[in-house]
């Protein structure tokens, strides 16, 4: 009995051979069906490590504040380029990316248990920056340059005007490119 079943845990082991051995032969590769292609480009300037991953704390917000000014005052925070080089570039966009609001198009949408408000970003002047789409053009100058922008939270119009907005917390999240145009 120990013999038989030997000879078919054999006989199982060959068929396992087998079929992969058909399998290797079937998905054998042609030659040249892969190709690789690409650009390597030299960019003006790098993002400063330290500031790769920017947080703004809004800390806490009151909800009367919303209704009665529709929006908070601008936290600043700054991205920050180092070892620019103008002779490769000029000048800089960045666009930051996230979901927009559906009641405030061009802010950004918030997650969590605060609803009726939205993450608005604007220059340092206090020029509107929608998500979504490049901001005006930065001249760049040699070495490091930072670009100081802000945030803001602010009511949807619905929400302000029926009172309906709802504390707790909330998180957005946006990521955001440079472009040298």
């Amino acid at each position: 009995m120990n013999t038989l079943t030997n000879n078919r845990l054999s006989l199982y082991a060959f068929t396992l051979l087998v079929a992969m051995s058909s399998s290797f032969t079937s998905a054998q590769a042609t030659d040249n069906n892969l190709h690789f292609s690409g650009a390597l480009v030299s960019e003006p300037c790098n993002l400063d490590p330290q500031n790769s991953d920017i947080v703004v704390d809004f800390g806490s917000i009151v909800e009367k504040y919303l209704y009665q000014n529709t929006r908070t005052k601008s936290e600043p925070f700054v991205v920050k380029l180092t070892d620019c080089d103008t002779n490769i570039g000029s000048k800089v966009t960045l666009t930051f990316k996230g979901t927009e609001s559906t009641a405030l198009p061009g802010l950004l949408a918030v997650t969590g248990a605060a609803t009726g408000i939205a993450i608005g970003m604007e220059s340092s002047e206090g020029s509107a920056l929608p998500f979504n789409q490049p901001t005006p053009e930065y001249i760049l100058s040699k070495g490091t340059n930072n670009f100081i922008l802000g945030v803001y939270v602010q009511g949807e119009p619905s929400a302000i005007s029926q009172q309906t907005i709802i504390p707790g917390d909330f998180t957005a999240t946006a990521t955001f490119e440079l472009a040298y145009p």
